[in-house]
């Protein structure tokens, strides 16, 4: 099997239902589709384990990543990955991620492109993956785990499981961890995933907001103190990358008035700018 694909799911039964089409309509693979629920209590349980689209596993667990971990540690797939809820494949997404790995055998992370929509699906802005860096990552941390696969025998030979203490930024140490144990990763120069800004995201909400401040109190004085030195740099790598000057182009995605046929939307005025965010 080429992929497994885990989704961590608590009371997001909407959202879901927008999520596993998109996984589950990937051509040119094999894979599974493993939904680890938290006993919702919003519906999701009335529907989830009878989807011949998934393998549902019900069960009461410490937060999103220890949800991960259960789903990981039950994955068959030789290229592991995660999506939340309120995120989607792109149509021949995990092709292209597929062929790439075949192409470079050498390469265990995979760090792809995202495209960021409004809770209708219109298109925001683009989030375009940059190669983490040890010290960057303290200040910018410009990749969006929808579009990050890994090989499940890295996965399990570095132990790149999350840390479960952390409920919200624990992406951030998963990936200064792949950098600290040696992973050799990759950046595929392609949109595979979708991000819905729904207001209501975890990374917006106080616990989030709360272990931002953690990671910047461990930060070292050093990279504090030449933050702006940082930023800069950031910012001159993601002109690189081309985030800047990304022409129009069309996408296709399920939404909350179409969530049965993808919907084709059209981004007329690409930015990499994301409003309200840094």
């Amino acid at each position: 099997m080429n992929f497994t694909i885990v989704t961590p799911s608590f009371r997001n039964s909407n959202w879901l239902k927008l999520c596993i089409p998109s996984v589950a309509d990937q051509q040119g693979v094999t894979l599974e589709h493993i939904v680890q629920d938290s006993c919702s209590d919003d519906g999701t349980q009335d529907w989830l384990p009878t989807d011949p689209r998934v393998k549902a596993f019900i069960e009461k667990d410490q937060g999103m990543y220890d949800a991960i971990n259960r789903g990981w540690k039950r994955a068959q797939g030789d290229i592991v990955a995660y999506l939340n809820c309120d995120e989607q494949y792109l149509p021949g997404a995990l092709k292209v991620v597929h062929d790439y790995f075949e192409q470079h055998p050498e390469v265990e992370a995979v760090f792809a492109h995202t495209l960021v929509v409004t809770p209708t699906g219109e298109y925001l802005c683009h989030r375009k993956s940059l190669m983490p860096r040890a010290h960057h990552i303290w200040v910018r941390f410009s990749n969006l785990t929808c579009a990050i696969f890994l090989r499940r025998k890295s996965l399990a030979e570095r132990s790149l499981y999350f840390d479960t203490q952390w409920r919200d930024l624990g992406d951030i140490w998963w990936v200064m961890d792949m950098i600290n144990r040696g992973t050799r990763m990759a950046v595929l120069d392609h949109f595979t995933s979708v991000f819905y800004e729904t207001g209501d995201n975890m990374n917006l909400k106080p616990n989030a907001i709360r272990e931002a401040k953690v990671k910047d109190s461990r930060m070292p004085r050093w990279i504090q103190r030449t933050t702006p030195l940082f930023i800069l740099i950031h910012r001159l790598r993601m002109l690189k990358s081309g985030a800047f000057f990304q022409r129009p182009f069309d996408f296709a995605l399920y939404t909350p008035d179409s969530p049965t046929q993808r919907i084709v939307r059209h981004a007329a005025k690409p930015t990499g700018l994301w409003p309200g965010r840094r």
